[in-house]
């Protein structure tokens, strides 16, 4: 014979002849060499030593378990004394019913929406992270959820959690905020057949997300592509001159002209400028002529004017001084004082003849 002890926190398992007899629990025992016994700690996981169903006939022992069974389409956390410790995949799980507490949460993954009550923390857990796939919409996107390539809803900004399994989901995005859109390098002829080149931006918003996404491709391009037709349209419509003076309308019009067109591609639009018309080479060369040409005649014009100013000045100059003897001789003084501010000094020779000039000058004759 042969003695067994069980300890505390032990559990002791008897077969005889490969058979399973009984369960053991603390205590000392003994066997006859036929019979042999498993001790098994039940602060551990069981791991049966034969077929588990043939174990579980006992009803003792199956008192004893927690036996926990995992279909393929499942997984169960599995937590220790309030804490997770793993992640039970497909299969059959036994624990001992002990000092541990155990707790498991089943969670069916065969579906993507997380029902269970499980919290974010535990699913960002790297233990279950495998098994959940995370898409985040930013405060500024509006985005649409698609599964297995059917829309199902619009999604919100903030952070969404599904199941990761076979079920395919697409998420698109489209941002809300305003956009600007460049049209450049627009080569348009104008009504008389004046080549011009164009460059235009436009601010835009994306204000109807099902639209903008499931009823148009790529509704950017197609924005742009009706702003340069709304473009196209007004510059054909007037002749080169003719547009230059009715630069101010282009915007207002195209606006007008994109508005509608606009909303069925799920869009907003908020404003349209011209930044550039350029001019070709021979046409620009034209046009400088003509402002130089422009520029001259105001020139001249104000010439005119300034020299007609001055002949009338000097004329009721001339006319006071004719009939006032004193004004005559104070504008000779002042062109004398005048004259000397330009003279550093005077030498006089000769007979006198020159003082009798200068007094002839300053003296008024009675």
């Amino acid at each position: 014979m042969k003695k067994v002890k069980v300890n505390a926190y032990q559990v002791g398992l008897v077969f005889k002849n490969g058979a399973y007899k009984k369960m053991l629990l603390t205590g000392k025992y003994w066997f006859w060499s036929n019979e042999i016994v498993y001790v098994y700690d039940v602060t551990k996981p069981f791991i049966a030593p034969i077929e588990l169903n043939i174990l579980l006939q006992d009803a003792q022992l199956t008192e004893a378990l927690y036996m926990i069974e995992v279909k393929d389409n499942e997984i169960v956390l599995q937590y220790e004394n309030g804490l997770l410790k793993q992640v039970l995949t497909a299969g059959r799980y036994t624990f001992w019913k002990t000092v541990i507490k155990y707790d498991f949460v089943r969670a069916d993954i065969s579906k993507i929406e997380i029902t269970e009550n499980i919290d974010r923390a535990v699913l960002m857990n790297k233990l279950v992270a495998p098994y959940v796939r995370t898409v985040t919409v930013e405060s500024y996107e509006k985005a649409v959820l698609f599964v297995d390539g059917k829309y199902v809803k619009v999604l919100d900004s903030g952070v969404y959690d599904w199941w990761k399994n076979n079920i395919a989901i697409h998420v698109a995005r489209a941002d809300s905020r305003q956009q600007q859109l460049e049209i450049n390098g627009q080569e348009i002829l104008t009504k008389d057949k004046a080549a011009l080149r164009i460059n235009a931006w436009a601010q835009y918003k994306v204000a109807d997300i099902e639209k903008a996404v499931l009823a148009n491709k790529e509704y950017d391009k197609q924005l742009y592509v009706n702003f340069q037709l709304a473009l196209r349209e007004y510059i054909g419509t007037y002749g080169f001159d003719e547009l230059l003076e009715k630069k101010e309308t282009i915007a207002p019009f195209i606006l007008q002209s994109v508005k509608q067109s606009a909303e069925a591609l799920g869009v907003e639009v908020n404003g349209f400028g011209i930044r550039d018309i350029i001019l070709p080479g021979d046409v620009k060369e034209i046009m400088n002529q003509v402002l130089i040409a422009e520029k001259k005649a105001q020139a001249n014009i104000i010439m005119r004017r300034e020299e007609t100013a001055s002949t009338r000045s000097l004329l009721n100059t001339a006319k006071l001084m004719e009939d006032n003897t004193m004004l005559l001789k104070l504008k000779e003084m002042e062109y004398v004082e005048k004259i000397a501010d330009k003279i550093s000094s005077i030498s006089v020779s000769g007979n006198g003849m020159l003082i009798e000039q200068l007094k002839q000058i300053f003296v008024s004759q009675k």
